[in-house]
């Protein structure tokens, strides 16, 4: 069992070194892409619930 476990190590190592790693202008990038997507999407789900909550109220009180 040990012996598999070695074998896993070295074989993670070896794909690891053969990673297409980012350069930083690039990690920099796709992080600002990553936040603005997430501010994005917050922002419309903000928006529907409000306007959900609001026809919710409406609903509520025409009863």
């Amino acid at each position: 069992m040990f012996a598999r476990f070695t074998q896993y190590l070295k074989e993670t190592g070896q794909e690891m070194q053969r990673v297409s790693w980012p350069t930083w202008a690039e990690l920099k990038e796709s992080t600002s892409v990553v936040i603005v997507t997430i501010a994005m999407v917050t922002f419309f789900i903000f928006i529907v619930d409000q306007i959900m909550s609001f026809v919710q109220k409406k609903l509520i009180l025409m009863t």
